[in-house]
Formats: C-alpha cells, structure tokens, sequence
C-alpha cells in the first residue's frame, strides 16, 4: 500500500491567519471599464445556499461539447440598493486619495438611524456651545468644489428587510462608477435617493469577483487548521507538532504550524461566471425549494446564478464586482439551462425521461403468464 503523507496542507499565502476586522466585504481595487458611459461596478447581495443544473455544454474545445452536463451552482438574492449619498475624494500631498465631502438625500430611511445616529433628527434642547451642531453638505457645496474632486463614488446601504434575512440593521458600502469624473457627477445626481439593482451593474454569462468572509471555525489545532500528519500512537502528543524549533537560536518560525483561528476570514475569488440573473417572480419561483433554502428561506428579490461555490455560510453580505482579470478560458458555456434542482431528492431529466418510458412499456406489456401455462405451452410448441 503507497504511504500516504500530507505534511502540510494550509496555504502560506495567508498571514496572518486572524478574524476579519469587518463582515461586510469592500473593495480596494477596481478594474478599468473601457466601455462608453456610466455604470456602477460593484454590488453587495446575500448568499441564499447551493443547487445544480443541467445544461448543454457549448464550448467547441471541450471533452463535453454537445452532451448534457451538471454545474453546481450557488445562488444570491440581490434586494436592490438604495443610495442615501455621494462621497466626493481628493489627492492629499502624497497623491493617495481622501474624503472632500459627503452629499446626503434629502430623506433618509428609518433604517440608516439604527447604523448611523448622526441621521437622527436633533431634540429641542440648544446646544451647550463647546461643538456646534453639524450640519450636512449639500449640493451646491458639491457643485463648488468640482475643481478638487478626483474621484465620485456612491454611498448605498442594503435593505435586508426585503430578503429572507431576520434583521434590521443595514450593510453600508461604497459603489465605485466607471467612465470620466462628468459622467460619474451626472450619474451620482441622477441616482441620488435613489435604488441600484443589480441589473444595473452586472449582465447574464458574465464573469465577476467575489470577495466574503469565510464561515468562522473558532479556535482549531493544527491537524485541523492546517493539515499536519497525526504522531504515532507513542508519541507524547499525536495531534501537535513534534519539534517547534531549535533549542539554540530559541526562536520559533511563523511557518511553523499552530493552533489558533481558523475561518472567519476576508478571502477573495476570481472570475466566477453569471449563469442567470432572474427578478421576475416566475423566475423567482424556479429556484426556490418547496421549503425554502437550508438556515435561509425563499428567495424574494431577485437573485444571480453563480456557476461553483462560494466563501460564507448563508445570510452573509457577499461583494460582487467586475472582473478584474480576463479569464484563461471560457468556463460553464452553456446553451441554455434546463434544469434547476430545487430538492435533493428531485431526478434529473434524464431519470424522469428513463422512468416514463419505463411505464408506458409497462403499460403496453402483457399480463405475465403463471408457470403452468408457460409449460403447457412449451409442451404444445407455442411461441411465447
């Protein structure tokens, strides 16, 4: 029998392996859009669970091409977000960007007030003196220093309360836009107050960046954080390392494999493809299972169809932004989808074909002769 050995299995891409800071995901990096006008590149929606389909494979070069074939899929429900401001960034000395000003709508929902108390309307009583009352920038303000501004981009926050997900308090993210700085000003007016769906970001069969944070584990030891081959039975500790380092310099090498935090981390994935986008209810009610997603629900909004799998457990706010890198080839092309699992237990196409053929020669077939008759009329000579 081969000796089995899996010394290591934890990437060193990694360090250091510690809890994210935050849940709700952000971008740093957007890619450069090279198409004529204004739209926004980036969007937050809500990991609702997994399911598969079948469709014809489209792709001349692959092994597959013209057979039916199965795609695991991960579908999020995308309740559409509303923009409550416009951040305006400028160049410091260094050339980095930083915040000018902040342009709020005139209305702002019930529900920013439990995330930001500074929408909250002031009381009656007069301030003491010492810091004045804030008062928010407005348009015109914005209008005035258009000859600092580098960069718009849109504030936005979540409205779970339309999704299947039990809370109040909403995700608050920025939205970068694409095309000139007059394109994005106009765009950034346009919407303000205003919903962004996702169809105003993304389109069908393309491809997209994922970025979440990975469902929390808790503190692990080394077998299971990081894959280490477990000591023989006389060893004094199996699941731990034999030797941490050396004894002369006493140091201990941060690739050494330790115990410690294990998920709950910011991990980010390249190209994942865009089977559907569905937000009419008759679409909506293709996807979802008689009794809705596991540690989720139905899917109410709209959702997006993600060819493979994704970071995070379910509810969790997923960042969704346009590919940054091209992809190396034309992954999941598919003609058309047939068939969306919406149980476990539901057959796939070709089994509930098999199976009606199967009862209808059933039904054709005469009744089955007892074995007496079958000898008599082998004795007389009868065909069967």
């Amino acid at each position: 029998m081969v000796h089995k050995s899996k010394p290591h299995a934890g990437s060193k891409g990694f360090y250091p392996r510690k809890r994210a800071r935050k849940e709700t995901p952000s971008f740093k990096h957007m890619p450069v859009s090279l198409e004529a006008g204004c739209r926004p590149m980036n969007f937050l929606a809500y990991k609702a669970g997994m399911t598969h389909i079948l469709g014809r494979d489209a792709y001349s070069k692959s092994v597959t091409f013209g057979q039916e074939v199965f795609v695991p899929v991960t579908v999020l429900e995308t309740p559409p977000l509303k923009v409550f401001g416009i951040r305006a960034y400028t160049k410091d000395l260094n050339g980095k960007l930083q915040p000018l000003m902040d342009v709020f709508a005139e209305k702002i929902d019930k529900e920013m007030e439990k995330k930001q108390h500074s929408f909250k309307k002031p009381g009656k009583k007069k301030h003491s003196g010492k810091k004045p009352a804030t008062k928010h920038k407005t348009i015109a303000d914005f209008e005035g220093a258009k000859q600092k501004i580098v960069e718009v981009k849109l504030l936005v926050f979540s409205q779970p309360k339309l999704a299947g997900i039990p809370k109040k308090t909403p995700e608050i993210s920025e939205i970068a836009l694409s095309g000139n700085l007059e394109q994005k000003i106009a765009f950034a007016k346009e919407k303000l107050g205003k919903e962004v769906t996702v169809e105003d970001v993304f389109k069908e069969k393309e491809f997209i960046d994922i970025k979440a944070v990975t469902t929390g584990k808790g503190t692990q030891g080394p077998v299971k954080r990081h894959g280490i081959k477990i000591q023989g039975r006389k060893a004094k500790r199996t699941r731990a390392v034999g030797s941490i380092g050396p004894w002369h310099p006493n140091t201990l090498m941060w690739q050494v494999a330790r115990s410690g935090q294990m998920g709950y981390q910011n991990r980010t994935e390249l190209n994942k493809k865009i089977l559907k986008i569905g937000t009419k209810p008759e679409d909506i009610s293709e996807i979802n299972p008689a009794n809705g997603f596991k540690k989720y629900g139905t899917v109410k909004t709209g959702f997006v169809l993600l060819a493979g799998s994704i970071a995070g457990p379910p509810k969790r706010a997923i960042g969704l932004r346009q590919a940054i890198r091209k992809p190396f080839a034309e992954s999941h092309k598919l003609e058309s989808i047939d068939f969306i699992a919406t149980s476990r237990k539901a057959p796939s196409i070709h089994i509930e074909e098999g199976a009606q053929k199967i009862k209808l020669e059933k039904e054709k077939k005469e009744e089955k002769k007892s074995v007496a008759d079958e000898i008599s009329a082998a004795v007389k000579g009868e065909k069967k």
